[in-house]
Order: structure tokens, then sequence, then C-alpha cells
């Protein structure tokens, strides 16, 4: 499934923000997972708008996704 490069750029950047968390205890931490939940609402938002618009599963959308997020993009040459 070919996805628009916003949906996957908005998935890493939720990604990262999930990873940050890894790093942080107390008040940083439940303010980093505040930050974390926005991103992954927006991801979610983004992914259900394509989904529908596309007629296609949100869920096979998101699975697609994710896996697209965890590719890192091919330099050209």
């Amino acid at each position: 499934m070919e996805l628009p490069e916003e949906l996957i750029e908005l998935q890493r950047a939720a990604d990262i923000e999930g990873r940050k968390i890894e790093h942080l205890d107390g008040g940083e931490r439940e303010q980093q997972r505040s930050v974390w939940f926005d991103a992954a609402a927006r991801v979610q938002e983004a992914v259900t708008e394509y989904a529908a618009a596309e007629g296609l599963s949100r869920f096979e959308v998101e699975k697609a996704l994710r896996q697209a997020a965890r590719h890192l993009p091919q330099l050209e040459e």
C-alpha cells in the first residue's frame, strides 16, 4: 500500500516522542507522555481521515503505516 509521506512522517514523529519517555522520570515523564499521546492522537485522526477518503480499512492503513514508518527513507544517488 502506497501511503502519503505526510502520514509516515506523523507516525515517525509520534514514535520519537514515545521513545523519549524511556529516559525520563517523575513530572518530566508525565509531561512527555502527554506530548506522546497528543502526537499519537494526531496520527490516528490522520489515518482515519485518509482511510475514509480512500475507501480503505483504517486497520489496514494503520498496519501499513507502522511498517512504512519503521523503514528509513532511501537516499537517492
